[in-house]
């Protein structure tokens, strides 16, 4: 079966995902505290911790809305589709805290 999505939905797809290529997680776990500057990329949060929101409610506003495809990509197995947003941001961060030497 094939689907069919109108030039006008891949192209309102394709500025969403630029805009959560440029997106960093603004609070919590994720958040600047402990990824500084600016928080985790969004694209690169856990698939559990995206989960988690799914199951108690996605934030309000527009950043709830990017969290929930973001969860929605993963969630069906397309992570990859972030990849060439990671190469131009210099590669997929960490969630690994560094260790001691």
């Amino acid at each position: 079966m094939k689907m069919d999505i109108s030039s006008g939905d891949r192209e309102e797809f394709r500025e969403m995902l630029v805009e959560i290529g440029k997106t960093n997680m603004p609070f919590g776990r994720f958040g600047p505290e402990n990824f500084p500057p600016g928080g985790l990329p969004i694209m690169d949060l856990p698939e559990e911790y995206l989960a988690w929101f799914r199951q108690r409610g996605f934030p309000s506003g527009r950043i709830g809305e990017l969290l929930e495809v973001v969860w929605g990509v993963k969630d069906v197995g397309m992570d990859s589709v972030f990849e060439p947003m990671r190469k131009l941001n210099g590669g997929r961060r960490s969630i690994r805290k560094p260790r001691n030497m």
